[in-house]
C-alpha cells in the first residue's frame, strides 16, 4: 500500500519560511519523479515544483527564486524549502509520486498560511 505524508506546515508571517517534508512509503522512491502541488481556496491545483528520479528540479515562475525542492531517496523522503513567504502562497500542499502514467499517488496536503 502506497503512503505519502506530509508534515511541516503551519502559520507564518509574510517574508517567513517553512520547510515541507513527504515520506513515501510502499513504492520504489528512488524511480519516482516527485513533486509538490498546492490549493488555494476557489482556486484549481497548481504544480509548485517537481524533482525528477536524476535529481532535475523545475518550479513555477511564482515561487522561483524562494522555494527550493530536493530529496532524500535513503530516506524516501522530499521536501520543499519555502523562504520569504507571501500570503498568495497560502494553500494545502499535496505530495505527488509518479512512477508511470499509471502509477500516480498523492498525500493528504498539509495547510500553510502566510498571515500577519
Amino acid at each position: 500500500q502506497v503512503q505519502l505524508v506530509e508534515s511541516g506546515g503551519g502559520l507564518v508571517q509574510p517574508g517567513g519560511s517553512l520547510r515541507l517534508s513527504c515520506v513515501a512509503s510502499g513504492l520504489t522512491f528512488r524511480r519516482g519523479t516527485m513533486s509538490w502541488y498546492r490549493q488555494a481556496p476557489g482556486k484549481e491545483r497548481e504544480s509548485v515544483a517537481a524533482i525528477t528520479s536524476a535529481g532535475s528540479p523545475n518550479y513555477a515562475d511564482s515561487v522561483k527564486g524562494r522555494f527550493t525542492i530536493s530529496r532524500d531517496n535513503a530516506k524516501s523522503a522530499v521536501y520543499l524549502q519555502m523562504n520569504s513567504l507571501k500570503p498568495e502562497d497560502t494553500a494545502v500542499y499535496y505530495c505527488n509520486a509518479q512512477l508511470s502514467s499509471l502509477a500516480d499517488f498523492w498525500g493528504q496536503g498539509t495547510q500553510v498560511t502566510v498571515s500577519s
